[in-house]
């Protein structure tokens, strides 16, 4: 599966930012998750859905924040980012692998996309 993230750009502290995932293939067939990498930082998990959708998890740095979701229908994944912190200034890329969910290890996801770039400014 291919995956084509977008949606990243510059915002200031408390503002929204939604980043769409691309999939060549019906995403409902992968576990789909959403992590990011800020410069002199490992690669962290933000959030993942199962391949079901009937759960979501998601990083304690961003709980009660931000939100993902799916649509089917378009083979995209979405990431819902509200009250931007600078703090959360990084690459954010979505990634894929086949069911089961086996956790927030960046290693567990075979297929990733190029990354998109936010920018939190204070």
């Amino acid at each position: 599966v291919q995956l084509q993230a977008s949606g990243g750009g510059l915002v200031q502290a408390g503002d929204s930012l939604r980043l769409s995932c691309a999939a060549s293939e019906r995403t409902s067939r992968y576990v789909m998750g959403w992590f990011r990498q800020a410069p002199g930082n490992e690669r962290e998990f933000v959030a993942a859905i199962k391949w079901g959708g009937d759960r979501i998890y998601y990083g304690n740095s961003v709980k009660g924040r931000f939100t993902m979701s799916r649509d089917n229908a378009k083979n995209t994944v979405y990431l819902q980012m509200n009250s931007l912190k600078p703090e959360d200034t990084a690459v954010y890329y979505c990634a894929a692998d086949v069911p089961p969910y086996r956790g927030s290890s960046h290693t567990e996801y075979d297929y990733w996309g190029q990354g998109t770039l936010v920018t939190v400014s204070s």
